[in-house]
């Protein structure tokens, strides 16, 4: 009798369109998706009361510390109980070894607590050689080979671990599913039952995501709604840096970075990016001007080259932009010819942030300016001159946010002016550098070039 009522209480759910079922079906035939059902116990999550926003208690909000502060930092200060994180990026650009480093130092901050990393992809013996290399050897630190979800859990369940960590996602499978490791409907079966594990326990849980060259649907993208932060590993297999950066993050800002470069011995952090993107910058070079863009709490000083040079093409001249949206570049280009008179319709246009850096605020606008107009008329610019302004349709230069920080910033690494627009400088009642203010395109131009 006992396990009939039992029986009776558990419906079947669609996980796309919400439609319920008193027993499983393959199909579902409200939205027609399959494999989308599972079971579910109704009343589990229900008969509490709704209460005032003001009563709702307030969590302390304490963050566990990685260790690790460019990923500290991309988090939001750390992670948060119960909070599902995804690390997402190309196979083999180091999302493994930073999560194993950052494992390695959660075990050893809280030695009476372990720290489960459950592999899909490698066995033991190869994440002990990767924990040889990277001397992360932390005996709190727990290993466990396996592809089931319902295993996983219930070892995780067992172990009652700091953070569970899963190297990747796309191979664990939900045994009840038909569909192969990492189809749509088994990547999201597994991703809500580990989001679900991490709210039920207050366990923090690191997803590890692969993404591939056309973009499949069964990678990150569809995890991107079931977790709570999203992390980019991102670069170049062939350089050595790496940027980290926030996508998504309902514990945090979405613009921080962390910035790693990989060596031998592992992933080692770089505490000052800046200097990292200004190392190699040419001295004496037209087309070179530097910017200061705000990344979350973070300023960061980004090199814009360009170069200008006649088309062979006739009256189809190229413009090709990396690292800033090529739409801005047309528009500033057609600035400078319709209101400082600067003919470019004839001229071959590229504009490049060196370092795999991103230009995606206004604030960057008069340096592009700069760097392209630099290139045209071959003449460098002072090398010790920050470039700070967004350019309007009008050719006027307006105000941007943070001005204190980014100039804090730039005299650390020895600049010694800056242009900037007017507006700015107006409220500006101390400045570590030298200002000259600029109230449009051409007065900027003018103090650059002079």
């Amino acid at each position: 009798m006992a396990r009939a009522a039992k029986a009776a209480r558990v419906e079947h759910v669609c996980g796309r369109c919400g439609y319920r079922t008193a027993r499983w079906l393959g199909r579902c035939p409200e939205c027609g998706e399959w494999a989308s059902i599972v079971e579910e116990v109704p009343g589990s999550a229900c008969g509490v009361d709704a209460i005032g926003i003001d009563r709702v208690p307030l969590e302390a909000g304490a963050r566990l510390r990685t260790g690790i502060g460019e990923l500290d930092r991309a988090l939001g200060g750390g992670l948060v109980a119960g909070a599902a994180v995804l690390l997402a990026g190309d196979p083999g650009i180091g999302k493994s070894t930073l999560l194993l480093s950052a494992l390695d130092r959660l075990a050893r901050a809280v030695p009476g607590r372990p720290v489960l990393y459950v592999s899909g992809e490698e066995s033991l013996a190869q994440i002990r050689l990767r924990g040889e290399r990277l001397a992360a050897l932390s005996p709190g630190l727990l290993l466990r080979a396996d592809t089931s979800v319902a295993d996983t859990l219930q070892a995780a369940d067992r172990l009652r671990p700091q953070v569970l960590a899963i190297d990747s996602v796309q191979t664990l499978h939900a045994p009840h599913l038909d569909a192969v490791p990492g189809s749509v409907s088994q990547v999201r079966e597994v991703a809500s039952r580990l989001v679900e594990w991490a709210k039920r326990s207050g366990t923090p849980t690191l997803l590890v995501g692969h993404v591939t060259k056309d973009g499949s649907i069964a990678g990150p993208r569809v995890l991107e709604h079931a977790v709570d932060t999203v992390l980019y590993f991102e670069g170049d297999r062939s350089h050595a840096y790496r940027v980290l950066r926030a996508h998504k993050n309902r514990f945090g800002s979405t613009n921080e970075i962390g910035v790693f470069e990989m060596k031998a011995s592992g992933l080692a952090e770089v505490r000052n990016p800046s200097a990292l993107f200004l190392a190699e910058r040419p001295r004496d070079s037209s087309g070179s001007a530097v910017a200061a863009l705000m990344t979350g709490s973070r300023p960061l000083l980004v090199e814009v080259q360009a170069l200008v040079s006649t088309s062979a093409c006739g009256g189809s001249p190229r413009r090709t932009a990396i690292g800033v949206d090529g739409g801005r570049v047309a528009l500033l280009t057609a600035v400078l010819e319709k209101k400082e008179g600067v003919v470019l319709s004839d001229q071959d246009i590229y504009v490049n942030v060196a370092g795999g850096a991103s230009l995606d605020e206004p604030a960057g606008d008069l340096a592009v300016v700069a760097a392209v107009l630099s290139s045209f008329r071959d003449v460098p610019l002072d090398a010790r001159t920050l470039v700070l302004g967004e350019v309007g349709l009008a050719g006027e230069v307006r105000g941007v946010s943070q001005v204190e920080q980014r100039l804090a910033e730039a005299a650390q690494l020895g600049f010694r002016r800056c242009v900037l627009p007017e507006s700015n400088a107006r409220r500006l009642q101390e400045a570590p550098l030298e200002l000259q203010p600029a109230a449009t395109v051409a007065a900027a131009m003018e103090a650059l070039m002079s």
